[in-house]
């Protein structure tokens, strides 16, 4: 269903439950970064009232998932530790060429998010069957889905506002290509994407 060409590699899991602490706090950020996306989509594009509207409920869910995600660390006995760079998410926002037309922008940054948000959603998926505390397999079941919806609204909004949707498709696979190369670095940090 997500259209990932490879699988996260199956030690990420290990070195996830090892390094819950962390994996926890990379998790929040996430949830807020992915926030502060949709509000930059919003600011940058405010003639699109779909993606605004779409935009405007995404920013509010996301940061209900922060909170969600930061309860948890605290209920832990944890603090919320600070924000590194998600190399993943940089190397993806690298992958369109600067410049072209703002309607490509556009393009380019929903299909960048679609694919942060399919692999989030796998990621999500392995925790909530691999790990061993019932309460967080739980949470993250529940989150599996809602990434899974927050990946599919992306790429419509995309198709919707590509000029064809044949050439958002072929961008689409071409992206799907270079993040295999790029998951296949990952997997040995403690991070969502990594």
């Amino acid at each position: 269903m997500l259209g990932l060409k490879l699988p996260t590699d199956p030690r990420w899991i290990n070195v996830a439950k090892q390094n819950l602490e962390e994996v926890l706090t990379d998790h929040a950020y996430c949830e807020q970064k992915a926030a502060s996306y949709a509000i930059s989509l919003i600011i940058g594009f405010p003639e699109n009232t779909e993606l605004v509207s779409a935009m405007t409920d995404l920013a509010q869910e996301e940061m209900s998932h922060f909170k969600m995600v930061h309860d948890l660390i605290i209920e832990r006995g944890y603090t919320l530790g600070r924000e590194r760079k998600d190399e993943y998410v940089l190397q993806l926002l690298s992958f369109f060429p600067k410049g072209g037309s703002k309607n490509d922008h556009l393009i380019h940054k929903l299909l960048c998010a679609a694919l942060i948000e399919a692999r989030s959603c796998e990621r999500f998926r392995i925790l909530s069957e691999e790990l061993t505390d019932k309460k967080l397999r739980s949470f993250y079941r529940k989150l599996m889905i809602s990434e899974a919806n927050h990946y599919t609204l992306f790429l419509k909004l995309a198709r919707k506002y590509g000029t064809s949707k044949e050439k958002v498709d072929q961008k689409w696979q071409s992206l799907l290509d270079f993040e295999a190369d790029v998951i296949k670095q990952l997997g040995s940090k403690e991070s969502i994407h990594g």
